[in-house]
């Protein structure tokens, strides 16, 4: 059993992929701001900060914007022993009250609780609240890439589910887990906060998601005829209609890498 990642990991790919990078529409935005190369926090850590910073100043509640951050400080505490890391997150959360230098300091060391939730056994070696402060440089890059990413849904949304899930049909004994980012009306939307263009790695995640949407069961992907990657540190914009992926890729991938 797998997560859709590392069922993506455990297998080949044709040459070039099941779903070519290439085969996306790119659409480059020019806001005139050119983000500096150096952060000095892991770029994992800079990504679920925008991420959820993001959610955060289009109007989600803190806490459901940094829900996987508390439910990680939660199992850290009570499952690993990790004295007080409720208490931590919790004033870590209470002082994101807007996009400052404050809040995005406090987003950086929150979302270090994530991995508790995600993969406790690597938390162990990951660096924790205490260890993380971004530097200016940082933070203006994280303050530049929230700004993207709200412009971004201002011409792209409005997002009609966050967090999607597959239950109650979506999931096989073979991919058992997985979830992604965002739906539009019409689009399966991936949020990337790389310094490299999307691989066939990233490709193929979008398509399981599609089909697994599809087997799913949920209406509301029903009217999803569209995969976009969205990467607010390149500020490019990544479109793929599904009716020009062939039947033939996405009934290999439903049985040979889905398994239904």
């Amino acid at each position: 059993m797998s997560s859709v990642t590392k069922r993506i990991s455990e297998i080949k790919q044709p040459r070039g992929g099941y779903v070519k990078s290439s085969q996306f529409e790119i659409h480059r935005i020019d806001d005139g701001h050119i983000l500096t190369e150096n952060e000095n926090i892991h770029a994992s850590v800079v990504g679920m900060a925008v991420d959820y910073l993001t959610r955060f100043a289009m109007g989600s509640e803190l806490l459901e914007a940094f829900k996987i951050s508390c439910m990680g400080a939660k199992m850290a505490e009570e499952l690993f022993k990790q004295k007080n890391a409720m208490k931590k997150a919790s004033k870590l959360l209470a002082g994101i009250k807007g996009i400052d230098e404050k809040a995005i300091t406090n987003a950086c060391k929150l979302v270090t609780y994530d991995v508790w939730f995600r993969n406790p056994m690597g938390a162990i070696m990951a660096k924790g609240a205490d260890e993380i402060n971004p530097d200016t440089e940082t933070i203006q890059n994280i303050k530049i890439m929230v700004q993207r990413s709200v412009k971004f849904w201002e011409n792209y949304g409005p997002i009609v589910k966050d967090g999607f899930t597959f239950e109650p049909n979506g999931y096989t004994e073979t991919v058992n887990s997985g979830d992604g980012d965002y739906l539009t009306t019409d689009t399966l939307w991936d949020f990337k906060v790389s310094k490299s263009k999307p691989t066939n790695k990233h490709t193929l995640q979008l398509l399981m998601y599609w089909i697994m949407g599809q087997h799913s069961g949920q209406e509301i992907y029903k009217s999803i005829q569209n995969l976009g990657i969205f990467n607010p540190r390149l500020n490019e914009v990544y479109l793929l209609n599904i009716n020009t992926i062939s039947k033939e890729i996405i009934t290999e991938v439903e049985k040979d890498i889905i398994c239904y």
